[in-house]
């Protein structure tokens, strides 16, 4: 028995598109809407149904709550689909929709809420024993307090939004001389971004690994862990390169990670797909650091891992079923190799590189996925975030992973914008990240000019 009979797909590009194909695969209908900016995107075509919601700023669009639902009680859906980013993590939205009777794929109200709050994430982490980075118990309010806590616990020390997201709203202080300005800085971000300016503060933990593990729960609690995703490649906390399994984590320290994390999904009450993040020192310690209540953009790397479509177990938990899997069930296998395909220049600070795709010739063989909306004559909107698509690849070994990359990168044509395919090329071709060397600040390490 099918979940839902109609959704509507409440996002746009790759995400959009990959919603789309899960529902036509469990024979759900789907409605999607677009701005003016994405009129006549070719992914749009696919759905049952397509309804413009605005026009290009996302305010007016993606982002107006009034003009989805809209949309969704025109077209008599019963459920809706956030997908990641834009209202995936709005807590309003999702109870408006619980008012308006449409399902929310997504975990409940109170979810979003407690875990979106990284201050009471921690609270409920250290409750029931999940290691966190030190820091303060709760928001700071002023400078005095925070220079009270960063002595306390040691410099240097990150102030963090307690809303944040996407590095917004984080700033490093390595001396009390800096934590003021700091302090400020990451106030005002903050209050812009996420009409927030609460911070609180953490121990700045050195050359960490960012490792992530993917949770999933159905309402009658039963929770599944599907292994780790090492994100440790970024650029000023933005995620450019993921990898399942992490050339850093053994089976002892993976059990462990993926235990803690089942224990606090369980102790919120979580329903539907989730990840628990955390930072992971040189010594092998793990410190909790957030939750993210939505699909991920990297979550193919898992899929490819353990051979289950997260979307549609997504799309099932919502629906009220059970989860399918238990925890023996899940295997990892191979090795699996996420690159992100942005419409940057690397050459030029990774500027955003809008424009017309003149030409398009895409990888394949052996091993290789591309997630993606773009194709030639598809014009990169400057509006919106500069994804282009993920280019994966599945080997049975990290070298062949490797291997089978560069070949599907040196494969890969795009012209007419510039992209960060080069970059990938020279991130695989290094001796550190060949040898599995990986910090977070390997691209400021290694690469200079990005």
């Amino acid at each position: 028995m099918k979940p839902f009979s109609r959704i509507l797909v409440a996002n746009r590009g790759e995400i959009a598109l990959r919603i789309i194909r899960a529902c036509r695969e469990l024979d759900i209908e789907t409605v999607v809407v677009y701005s003016e900016a994405d009129r006549g995107a070719a992914y749009l075509d696919l759905a049952d149904e397509k309804i413009c919601i605005g026009p290009a700023p996302s305010e007016n669009s993606y982002l107006d709550i009034s003009k989805i639902i809209a949309a969704a009680e025109i077209s008599d859906v019963e459920a809706i689909h956030p997908g990641y980013g834009f209202l995936s993590e709005n807590p309003q939205f999702a109870e408006i929709c619980q008012s308006c009777r449409i399902q929310f794929i997504g975990p409940t109200v109170e979810n979003i809420r407690q875990l979106g709050d990284k201050a009471a994430a921690r609270e409920l982490a250290l409750k029931v024993g999940v290691p966190v980075v030190p820091g303060s118990e709760g928001v700071i309010s002023d400078e005095e307090l925070a220079k009270a806590v960063a002595r306390e616990i040691g410099y240097p020390v990150l102030i963090k939004a307690v809303a944040g997201g996407g590095g917004r709203g984080m700033r490093v202080a390595t001396d009390e001389s800096t934590l003021s300005g700091a302090f400020q800085a990451a106030r005002s971000e903050a209050e812009i971004a996420f009409k927030n300016s609460d911070v609180y503060i953490e121990k700045y933990i050195e050359k960490p690994r960012h490792v992530e593990i993917q949770v999933m729960a159905d309402s009658y609690g039963s929770v599944i862990q599907l292994g780790e995703r090492d994100c440790s490649l970024q650029r000023r906390h933005q995620k450019l390169l993921e990898e399942s399994p992490s050339p850093a984590v053994d089976d002892e320290l993976r059990l462990r990670m993926g235990t803690s994390a089942k224990e606090l999904t369980l102790a919120a009450g979580y329903r539907g797909a989730g990840t628990i993040e955390y930072l992971l020192d040189p010594d092998g310690n793990y410190y909790f650091i957030e939750m993210n209540t939505r699909i991920q953009v990297e979550h193919p790397v898992t899929e490819m891992v353990t051979g289950i479509d997260l979307l549609q177990e997504q799309i099932r938990i919502a629906a009220g079923s059970p989860l399918r899997y238990r925890q023996e069930d899940v295997r990892i296998q191979g090795h699996c190799i996420e690159c992100r395909i942005n419409a940057e220049n690397p050459a030029n600070g990774f500027s955003p590189s809008p424009g017309l795709i003149t030409q398009m010739r895409v990888p394949g063989g052996m091993g290789v996925r591309f997630d993606s909306h773009v194709y030639a004559g598809y014009t990169v909107p400057s509006t919106y975030d500069s994804l282009l698509g993920k280019l994966i690849v599945h080997r049975e070994t990290r070298e062949e992973a490797i291997r089978t990359m560069l070949r599907a990168l040196d494969e890969f044509v795009i012209e007419g914008v510039y992209t960060t395919i080069p970059f990938h090329r020279e991130v695989l071709n290094h001796f550190h990240f060949v040898k599995g060397n990986l910090d977070t600040g390997f691209i400021e390490e290694y690469l200079i000019d990005a």
